[in-house]
């Protein structure tokens, strides 16, 4: 099926607003990826070390968090999400026609940005709830199964993990999907902004891609793994 007249061009703002989208997906994006996988794989060292992560963010009190999330993390999110939908929309699948190693990486880099954008959402409905207030969670979050993430109470996050091998499953395809779209990302942000032009500074530049992605990719998977074999705490 062909979408690619259903979505809407971006007139002469097309320059800025794809440079906009290349540049947030790298900053704040994928830095905040990468730092939240970090966050997370501190789970390998035990609950207690995972708990003094959480507390350390949960510190800085509600009204900061607010201020940091939201023109940091979930707008920036949301742009390159929304805008990647249009240019997914807008994109031609011609793999079977042209079988090339640079088509694969293309497409796969769009399904992957689609399936990203599906699971982050999920994923902040799934532990979050979306929006911060309590009627919210009482009334409708936790009822659908959201707002599972208690930060008194970091193996809340494990917990909501392991209840279910299907989102254990979703969570393993969502997490490398995001890897990998960062990873590819960043190759392709360096054509973009005209860091490496030349074939051959493209293929090195597929050294450092590479690099990054599978180390995210086993800090993702590590975090994974702690949450489910992380041990229950004693007592209630």
């Amino acid at each position: 099926m062909d979408f690619s007249n259903c979505a809407p061009t971006f007139g002469r703002y097309e320059f800025v607003v794809r440079r906009l989208h290349s540049l947030t997906g790298l900053v704040p994006v994928g830095a905040y990826l990468a730092f939240h996988l970090a966050t997370n794989a501190s789970i390998l060292d035990g609950l207690e070390a995972y708990q003094h992560r959480v507390d350390q963010i949960a510190g800085l009190g509600p009204t900061t968090i607010f201020l940091l999330e939201w023109p940091f993390i979930f707008l920036p999110i949301l742009f390159h999400g929304i805008v990647g939908m249009f240019i997914v929309c807008r994109g031609k699948r011609n793999v079977a026609r042209y079988p090339y190693l640079n088509n694969f990486r293309y497409t796969l880099q769009r399904w992957t940005g689609v399936a990203a954008m599906v699971f982050v959402l999920w994923h902040v409905f799934h532990m979050h709830g979306w929006l911060r207030f309590e009627w919210w969670h009482e009334g409708l979050a936790r009822r659908l199964g959201g707002a599972r993430f208690n930060p008194a109470d970091a193996f809340s996050a494990a917990a909501a993990i392991r209840s279910s091998l299907w989102i254990q499953a979703f969570y393993m395809v969502g997490v490398l999907a995001c890897v990998y779209h960062l990873a590819n990302g960043i190759w392709t942000f360096g054509i973009t902004w005209g860091i490496w032009t030349s074939p051959n500074a493209q293929r090195w530049a597929n050294v450092p891609c590479l690099g990054a992605g599978l180390f995210l990719a086993v800090l993702g998977v590590a975090a994974l793994v702690g949450m489910v074999t992380v041990e229950r705490p004693a007592g209630p």
